[in-house]
């Protein structure tokens, strides 16, 4: 199933999209974080709705979309240089030599950095004028669990979705660490929808590409991962709770501005589409500058 959240000018919903259509499931749920603690039963009660065609359906292009958690209760954890290529391309920019981490890197961001498809990412240069992409396989839990063994860390994987990792590499750089430029509100663009794992098969040979104004600047596979997704969830979960609803950000393989020589880094009106095959594409538009005192 592809579920959403979606607006319709007057209220928010979630639902399932079939096709080009969108079928209504708020009589489950209210919200997409409740749907997800409803575990298997609400996910086959969904199913059956959907396949009863009974349920009157709304055009997709009808309906705004919106993140499919909008606001998540933790920070989204992520995961950086979890790609080769792009951790060597990360120490050269930076003037260091390259090598590949033992242990997973673990950042998070806000939840205000959360953002929509197709919506506008803030730009302000006065706060940063470095502002990158990365294109990142995302996944959402959906069980609750703690020390979870890698054997068994799949079934703890409620969807995978898109999520493009908006970085402020300036603000990254002076400050030594990952949050701070991390977590600019409107920096985490999620989407379109959740993809149930049912539909995507193997997470780790999935093509991810990342385009500015329609030039292709990241392409790989999520097979490239340094750290797969049961080593990730493994080691986020020794001696931490993880919750049902949590995101967590898998890491982005090279091609980012930070990279290139020289850097060219977003800039207002620039069209930034991250796609994932079996997911679909999330497009966002760079907005125009802020204007005036802060």
């Amino acid at each position: 199933m592809r579920l959403v959240t979606y607006h319709t000018g007057t209220a928010s919903h979630i639902g399932a999209v079939v096709g080009e259509t969108l079928v209504d499931l708020s009589l489950l749920a209210p919200d997409m974080l409740t749907f997800i603690a409803g575990g298997p039963d609400m996910l086959a009660r969904a199913q059956a709705l959907v396949a009863a065609n009974t349920s009157p359906r709304l055009p997709l292009a009808s309906v705004t979309l919106l993140a499919p958690i909008p606001r998540p209760r933790k920070n989204i954890m992520c995961l950086g240089w979890n790609y080769a290529a792009h951790s060597a391309e990360s120490a050269r920019a930076r003037g260091r030599e390259a090598t590949l981490p033992s242990y997973p890197v673990v950042f998070t961001k806000s939840v205000t950095a959360v953002n929509h498809p197709d919506a506008v990412i803030p730009y302000d240069a006065n706060v940063s004028s470095e502002i990158d992409w990365e294109v990142e396989l995302a996944f959402v839990i959906g069980r609750q669990g703690k020390n979870i063994q890698r054997t068994e860390a799949l079934d703890y994987v409620f969807g995978y979705m898109i999520l493009n990792d908006i970085s402020a590499r300036d603000i990254q750089s002076r400050h030594k660490q990952f949050f701070l430029g991390k977590s600019l509100d409107g920096s985490a663009p999620c989407g379109p929808w959740i993809v149930t794992p049912d539909e995507i098969g193997d997470p780790q040979a999935l093509r991810l590409q990342l385009r500015v104004n329609g030039v292709t600047r990241q392409d790989a596979n999520t097979s490239d991962m340094i750290f797969k997704i049961p080593d990730i969830i493994a080691t986020l979960s020794l001696g931490i709770t993880l919750e049902p609803g949590d995101i967590v950000a898998t890491g982005t393989p090279s091609g980012v501005a930070m990279g290139m020589d020289p850097p060219v880094y977003l800039r207002p009106g620039d069209v930034v589409e991250a796609e994932i095959e079996r997911i679909g594409v999330l497009r966002n538009t760079i907005g125009e500058p802020v204007t005036g005192d802060r």
